[in-house]
């Protein structure tokens, strides 16, 4: 049993408020829902009888926990939850998943205000798997089949494979149209083609049209759909004016590591995103802080790939190459830039021979190894 991040804090959270948690299909939310006590009850909303039980709220009343899965598909799902949560005491304590992000942070609203906590939960990352996988094993294998625990555990190129087509069939027939009014599921499935082959590029709306033969603002709802499905994630550039940032192209990753290219440069990329971007959410989710993943871009062509910003200020400046040990000169060059800020600057390998420090200059860390340590608020 590989122990999540998040288990501990959602414990906690668990003896005073409803935990919401969200997450990718198969991420293991219900995994780690059933581990949190050893006796609970399990209601999922898909099931007929689970649902009557929920429907006349006829479940056991003493045990420490009870589950609630894919409870959003309830019609008024959260001013139920609200009337339960103001009428009945703790404990049973209550915990609901739900598998197509919901929108939670968004569609609660102000029903469930100051009653529930959000977690968020994502495939493994090498900082949760140190205890049982060193990050110089599960670094080669997330590289090869991602972090989705059933693909991961089994360690399989063909398994991977198979289960990577069912997974996403499942999300492209069922979550997709239980989510959308959507029909023209080959159309997504070409962006999504597409987007494997934009893994790090800033994303131009505009020449995804072009391609599709559909217009921008399709393109654009179907990428927050596709985001909504936790199948992409969305990373923008930086800047001190966040308004402005937020109206130029953005760069895409997937949830899977193992779906983009199999070319090891940008394999590597998603998977270093995709740690970024879990560990941004821990911290918000166990903190409070406002924890963001950017990447840096000036109008001259100078670029890296990442910068994390922790209350609006940039904490955390990151490269990552595969084989390349010498940073880029845009590294010095944003050094001198955010100096006001005093962040971090580490350049980040997945093949070095060696680590070492530049003076006023980044420093330079083998990429397994590091990642496997990662922690954004000290």
């Amino acid at each position: 049993m590989i122990e999540r991040a998040i288990t501990g804090p959602i414990r906690t959270d668990l003896e005073r408020k409803i935990v919401l948690v969200a997450g990718p299909r198969q991420c293991g939310k219900t995994t780690l829902s059933r581990s949190l006590y050893s006796e609970y009850q399990y209601l999922n909303y898909d099931a007929a009888a689970d649902r009557l039980l929920i429907n006349r709220q006829e479940w056991l009343r003493n045990t420490p926990l009870v589950i609630f899965d894919e409870l959003h598909k309830m019609p008024q799902w959260k001013r139920w939850l609200k009337g339960i949560y103001d009428t009945q005491p703790i404990p049973p304590r209550l915990l609901v998943t739900g598998s197509d992000r919901l929108e939670i942070s968004r569609k609660m609203g102000d029903s469930l205000a100051g009653r529930h906590f959000l977690f968020r939960l994502h495939p493994f990352t090498i900082k949760e798997l140190q205890s049982t996988f060193p990050s110089d094993q599960s670094f080669p294998r997330l590289m090869r089949t991602g972090g989705f625990p059933e693909p991961f555990l089994a360690d399989s190129p063909d398994f991977y494979r198979r289960w990577k087509r069912s997974h996403l069939d499942i999300i492209m027939r069922q979550d997709l149209l239980d989510l959308e009014s959507i029909r023209n599921i080959t159309g997504i499935e070409t962006l999504i083609e597409l987007l494997r082959h934009r893994v790090g590029t800033p994303v131009s709306y505009q020449s995804l049209s072009r391609e599709l033969q559909c217009d921008a603002t399709t393109v654009k709802r179907w990428l927050n759909v596709l985001e909504n499905l936790y199948v992409i994630f969305r990373v923008s550039p930086w800047h001190r004016s966040v308004a402005r940032a937020l109206t130029k192209e953005p760069k895409y990753y997937f949830y899977d590591i193992a779906h983009a290219p199999e070319d090891p440069g940008a394999r590597y990329e998603n998977l270093v995103a995709l740690e970024l971007h879990c560990e941004a959410h821990r911290v918000e989710d166990t903190t409070g802080r406002k924890v963001v993943l950017w990447y840096l871009r000036t109008r001259e062509g100078q670029e890296l790939d990442f910068l994390i910003s922790v209350d609006d200020r940039p904490r955390l400046v990151l490269e990552a190459k595969y084989a390349q040990p010498d940073p880029p000169a845009a590294m010095r060059w944003f050094h001198t830039q955010l100096a006001e800020y005093s962040p971090q600057f580490v350049h980040l390998v997945a093949e070095l021979d060696r680590e070492r420090d530049i003076p006023n200059g980044p420093s330079i860390r083998r990429a397994d190894s590091w990642l496997a340590q990662l922690n954004l608020v000290e």
